[in-house]
């Protein structure tokens, strides 16, 4: 059964209707179109899903869309302010 969760996206208010057992990289990437988080080895060990809820890295491939009402979370696409890159986005530029 779907349910309405709501949550901060990079700063903004948001919500979804959605099945609450999706894991939050299925629906960041499929629902919201922020590509830049990765889907590696999908049981959290190599962190390239790696989002921050609350401030506190978090692997997303493995955490349900459920457990993130209510809370923050920032996307490497969130990073940047005012349109200037942060660092960690500035150098998967340099380096990628």
């Amino acid at each position: 059964m779907e349910q309405t969760i709501r949550f901060t996206l990079n700063g903004k208010k948001t919500e979804i209707l959605i099945d609450p057992n999706f894991t939050l990289l299925w629906v960041l990437r499929t629902k919201f179109g922020l590509t830049g988080t990765k889907y590696g080895c999908g049981m959290g060990f190599c962190g390239s899903c790696t989002v921050l809820l609350d401030q506190e890295a978090v692997r997303s491939c493995t955490l349900p869309i459920s457990d993130i009402a209510g809370k923050k979370i920032i996307t490497i696409e969130g990073l940047s302010k005012n349109g200037k890159l942060h660092p960690v986005q500035q150098a998967f530029v340099d380096n990628d």
